[in-house]
């Protein structure tokens, strides 16, 4: 007998193909956020859950005493209570290696964009603004030979930068653990500390995980820091930022700008966001290519399937659940 899955939202043809050739599937039908007492229903003889967007809490682990594996579609796994699958002893997969390249274009762009200040210049075109031209119209920053601070140097920070290496940058990072000599030379980057980071960095790109140590790591203190003329550009998470303060750093002129791709309790966005035109927005887009999708939707696929087979798959992310 096949085991029982549920999809929490729909899936590429390719990959529910894949699935439903494991397993028995059902799915909720809405790209949308499934309401939570509707999925702890759903989750109640299930044995494997494929999770895209949904919150995976005590409630509804406990309403699913079948549970055996979470596979999660997006590298980020804030969204799901660890510690509860951990005592449960269900491991959770992501599908890290799918979807990095693409997230730091996705990033590179909203700096280019937030530096080159290129959504004022299009809408100051639309708008029918534009009789003549001006030598000193919309000026934006320099990107290429600037120094470029990346928060984080994992799958998606050292995309980063290579990027930045394509501009002629100056690359520095700060990361829980020093890559090796060989990445560093390679990637011509240099290790520091944040504050230092910080302050000579003329772009900063936070690409860390949403964890009790990375919440709020960028802060009032960390913008005092930063030079008036810098750049924020956020693909991580949200609550990495403080708002608050990121907007005041902005309409005070602490910092120049900042390209944002997350929010703090997002879909929910601050409206005072969208009054300031230093600002670039985009809807958590970063992996939004359909090739990616497609990689992501596949990959989480197939590691929900090994789990459920009882192999382990290499993308664990609570390996203390084998232990």
């Amino acid at each position: 007998m096949k085991p029982k899955v549920f999809v929490t939202r729909p899936l590429p043809a390719p990959a529910l193909d894949l699935l439903s050739s494991a397993c028995e599937v059902r799915g909720y039908p809405e790209d949308a956020a499934i309401p939570a007492t509707q999925l702890a229903e759903e989750c109640r003889e299930v044995e494997g859950l494929l999770v895209n967007s949904a919150r995976i809490n005590k409630e509804v682990l406990d309403a699913a005493p079948k549970l055996r594996a979470v596979s999660n579609c997006g590298v980020g796994y804030d969204n799901i209570d660890v510690a509860a699958c951990n005592q449960r002893r269900i491991p959770i997969t992501n599908p890290a290696g799918s979807l990095e390249e693409t997230t730091a274009d996705l990033a590179f762009t909203l700096l280019l964009a937030t530096a080159r200040r290129a959504i004022e210049a299009d809408r100051y075109v639309r708008e029918g603004r534009w009789d003549r031209w001006q030598f000193g119209l919309l000026h934006g920053l320099d990107v290429h030979h600037k120094t470029l601070g990346l928060v984080g140097f994992g799958g998606i920070g050292q995309p980063m930068a290579r990027r930045g290496l394509g501009f002629s940058m100056r690359i520095l990072y700060y990361a829980r653990h020093r890559v090796t000599e060989g990445v560093e030379r390679e990637l011509h980057a240099e290790y520091t500390d944040l504050e230092r980071l910080l302050r000579e960095s003329d772009y900063v790109s936070l690409h860390v995980p949403l964890t009790s140590e990375t919440r709020h790591i960028i802060d009032s203190k960390a913008f005092s820091l930063m030079k008036s003329t810098a750049i924020l550009v956020n693909t991580a998470r949200g609550p990495v930022v403080d708002e608050e303060a990121l907007l005041q750093a902005l309409s005070g002129g602490k910092i120049a700008g900042a390209g944002l791709d997350v929010f703090d309790g997002e879909p929910k966005v601050n409206p005072n966001f969208a009054s300031l035109d230093n600002v670039v927005l985009a809807p958590h887009i970063g992996s939004a290519t359909g090739e990616t999708r497609l990689r992501m939707a596949t990959l989480a696929v197939r590691n929900l399937i090994e789990m459920l087979e009882d192999k382990r798959p290499a993308n664990v992310v609570n390996p203390e659940v084998y232990s």
